[in-house]
């Protein structure tokens, strides 16, 4: 591969706290090298529209804190035919750019696979930002441990309502399909119940532990459920339940898109000025059609084909026994 002279970089899909940091991490770590760095706005829609700008040293500056992304984000359909992309492709040849770091999920990286394949020559690097913590090839992802910590401050203040009225909260979390912050946030604030994508949970069983609570004078139960649970959705599963249950005052919070935003944690700051820092020094290596990821406080490549298609990422299997065990 010839030497890099200039890359882009651009953030797709689903916005993630770390976004900026990671933005940052790859813009000063190739002007440091010698390498241009043009930003693309709103993700492959702006390798198609042409809506990119050069950045420097400053165009990064006082970013650590915000939420979000300072390149924007969409989704493109037109990216994902053959012409949309050759018009990316001619747009990044006039420029002089010869590769691509994609910060995004699994849609991200879908496209950036197909478009190296078909364009060879552009090199493309991948940092997995998306708060579901669901690609194979990174233990953590970026934005999974600020909306963690997001869903537990506002389970934390449920609770207390919960407790004054006697209620119980069904607390809708994203996780459509993966259920890592249903799992932790459960665990970090006592949940009664985890309903999770990975595990299937009976409804029956749900009304029995409820009960169980109740008859222990439990003065509050908080119930948390991924949205991509199998037994039909927060309110489906809050009705069925309010039907046996009627002890309980049952309410329904869906915490949304509130979970997206917010400064991002310490460790999504340092998450991604790493593996900002290191897609480019990959990229510099001669690496292509790659992500960079986190696995045990190292940061290694996987081929975006394996993180995309390899299966095994799973949700740790303690973690699921103490979720059982802790909640009695």
């Amino acid at each position: 591969m010839n030497k890099i002279s200039k890359l882009a970089v651009l953030t797709s899909g689903g916005d993630a706290p770390g976004m900026n940091p990671c933005i940052r991490a790859v813009v000063r770590t190739a002007l440091y090298n010698g390498i241009e760095v043009v930003g693309v706005r709103q993700g492959y829609k702006g390798l198609i529209e042409n809506d990119m700008y050069d950045m420097d040293k400053r165009s990064v500056s006082n970013i650590l804190n915000l939420g979000g992304t300072i390149l924007k984000t969409a989704r493109c359909l037109p990216f994902k035919e053959d012409e949309g992309m050759a018009t990316a492709y001619k747009h990044l040849k006039e420029r002089g750019i010869d590769a691509l770091v994609v910060i995004g999920g699994d849609g991200t990286f879908t496209g950036a696979l197909r478009f190296s394949r078909k364009f060879p020559d552009i090199a493309v690097m991948g940092v997995p930002g998306t708060i579901d913590n669901d690609l194979y090839g990174s233990t953590y992802t970026l934005g999974f441990d600020t909306a963690t910590n997001t869903v537990i401050q506002a389970i934390d203040k449920i609770r207390d309502t919960a407790d004054a009225h006697d209620r119980l909260f069904f607390i809708e979390v994203m996780g459509r399909d993966s259920g890592a912050i249903a799992l932790r946030a459960g665990i970090s604030c006592g949940a009664e119940a985890i309903l999770l994508p990975e595990k299937q949970t009976a409804v029956a069983d749900l009304i029995k532990n409820l009960k169980e609570g109740k008859s222990n004078k439990k003065s509050s139960s908080i119930v948390i459920v991924a949205e991509g649970d199998k037994n039909g959705g927060v309110y489906d599963v809050a009705k069925a339940v309010q039907q046996e249950v009627k002890d309980y005052d049952v309410k329904v919070t869906i915490l949304g898109h509130l979970q997206r935003g917010g400064s991002p944690s310490s460790f999504d700051r340092i998450l991604g000025s790493r593996l900002g820092f290191a897609a480019v020094n990959a990229l510099i290596a001669g690496e292509s059609q790659k992500m960079v990821g986190l696995q045990a406080n190292h940061i290694l490549l996987t081929s975006l084909d394996d993180a995309l298609n390899n299966h095994e990422f799973k949700l740790e299997a303690d973690l699921l026994q103490m979720a059982d065990i802790l909640s009695i």
